[in-house]
């Protein structure tokens, strides 16, 4: 159809109309203020990741499901109390943390996946997590690429301490479980105590399997102790699901203990074939805190007798004896579920975030990394109360905060030192913890370094979003 030429001027003015109200129409709608699918969404396209200024956003990234969910399931709810804690007394810069919690199903590459929607779509500042070292490798170099911090509760490889020397988080790591740079010496140490001399060792073949038996092998050997398959470490597939090989070949040379190294899932399939096959009759199993749940006798099994395979075994995992503990704990019976291992080390973590942003003033991930030595371990006021550290920053002064777990005093590489509980599993299958080991008072810790050997980020960083 052919439009007049006497209406042409009008039509214009008329669609031009149109065009304005339609677009006003489409802003209103999609106002950012306006209820939505929950979350903080950046209304600017030059929004970046390390978090923004609607407020700080923090992720976890845990073991739900998968060979660690035995151990982990119970994590996230205390990130969930420690952000609950500081929202109950104002929140962080003035404003409520949001938490955007995540899966890593105990698998690397689930865990990529999650981390990196928890940095690039989620925007969060800081995540606390992951759980297992292999994920955490990984989490961790998508931290640093989106400049996220991130604070991990139980990975302990050692990997993180040489790579973080190497400047390859730029800062943006951090954990406060030690490595088992200190735990390996903490179980070598049992193992002399207990009169052991000949030991062999089968590990997860995974980053923290192989780190720790890299460590323990070493220290155990500096304590005259000789580990029976050193020239042939026996490893298994994290992804396995029988392991006959395997433990005939850790078992092979006679070993008074053996060091299992292992995850719970599939180290409880193969400490059962050990027992069907005979092998680990008068042997005693030595487990790290990989294989510390309470579930993890059931999952191992009973003989025909009725008793616990691994009644007898020992073990060690991280203690918790921080200022905040008894607090803590309190806070935990809430719940009603029992308190497990390395649930002290997620709320100190989620802490950590939380007091480093407040301290630079700003709910970015730059501001956290460049603020999280200095509120874990520095020279301010010591504090163990989320709500009274929180109202010292805001006044201006400088803390070193006190956690659950320990004093959490990161060092250059985003380590921390702590004590070690020495467990041991019960006719009944419980686990009960029978002794400690602090390697700090035994002198077999380095001396922390004065200064990052990465690059410092900025103290007062831009805002980002």
């Amino acid at each position: 159809m052919t439009i007049p030429k006497s209406i042409q001027p009008k039509l214009a003015v008329v669609m031009a109309l149109l065009t304005t109200i339609t677009s006003l129409l489409a802003t209103s709608c999609t106002d950012p203020k306006t209820s939505g699918t929950g979350g903080t969404t950046p209304t600017s396209t030059s929004a970046t990741s390390g978090g923004d200024s609607q407020g700080l956003k923090i992720g976890s990234l845990l073991s739900n499901t998968g060979d660690l969910a035995s151990i982990a399931q119970p994590l996230p709810l205390a990130v969930k109390m420690a952000v609950e804690t500081v929202n109950g007394c104002g929140g962080i810069n003035g404003a409520p943390v949001s938490l955007v919690s995540e899966d890593d199903q105990s698998d690397p590459s689930a865990g990529t996946a999650a981390m990196t929607k928890l940095t690039e779509v989620d925007k969060v500042a800081g995540v606390v997590g992951a759980f297992g070292s292999g994920i955490s490798t990984a989490a961790a170099s998508v931290a640093a690429k989106n400049k996220v911090m991130i604070i991990s509760p139980g990975s302990t490889s050692p990997v993180f301490t040489e790579r973080s020397k190497k400047g390859e988080y730029q800062g943006y790591w951090a954990r406060t479980a030690p490595p088992d740079t200190y735990q390996a010496q903490a179980m070598a140490q049992l193992a002399i105590k207990r009169g052991f001399k000949r030991v062999a060792t089968i590990a997860i073949n995974n980053d923290y399997g192989v780190g720790f038996e890299q460590q323990f092998v070493t220290a155990f050997k500096k304590l005259g102790g000789t580990v029976t398959n050193e020239a042939k470490p026996t490893r298994y597939d994290a992804k396995g699901t029988t392991f006959s090989s395997e433990v005939k070949a850790a078992f092979e040379g006679k070993p008074q203990a053996v060091a299992a190294l292992v995850y719970p899932d599939t180290g409880s399939i193969l400490l059962k074939d050990a027992y069907e096959q005979g092998l680990s009759k008068g042997v005693t199993i030595m487990l790290p805190d990989g294989a510390y749940s309470p579930k993890f006798p059931d999952q191992v099994g009973k003989s025909a007798d009725g008793k616990f395979i691994i009644d007898g075994a020992i073990g060690t995992v991280p203690g918790a004896h921080g200022k905040a503990l008894e607090d803590f704990n309190k806070k935990w019976a809430t719940t009603g579920k029992p308190l497990t291992a390395y649930l002290q080390h997620t709320w100190d973590a989620t802490a950590l975030i939380m007091l480093a942003a407040q301290s630079a003033k700003t709910n970015t991930g730059a501001g956290i990394a460049s603020k999280i030595r200095e509120v874990a371990g520095g020279l301010g006021e010591e504090v163990s109360d989320l709500c009274q550290a929180i109202t010292l920053l805001k006044a201006g002064k400088k803390i070193n905060y006190q956690g659950a777990s320990g004093n959490v005093d990161i060092d250059a590489q985003g380590d921390v030192v702590g004590t070690y509980d020495i467990w041991q599993v019960q006719p009944d299958g419980t686990l009960k913890t029978i002794d400690q080991v602090n390697i700090q008072a035994a002198g077999a810790v380095p001396k922390v370094e004065a200064t990052p050997v990465v690059k410092p980020v900025p103290s007062t960083p831009t805002k980002q979003g």
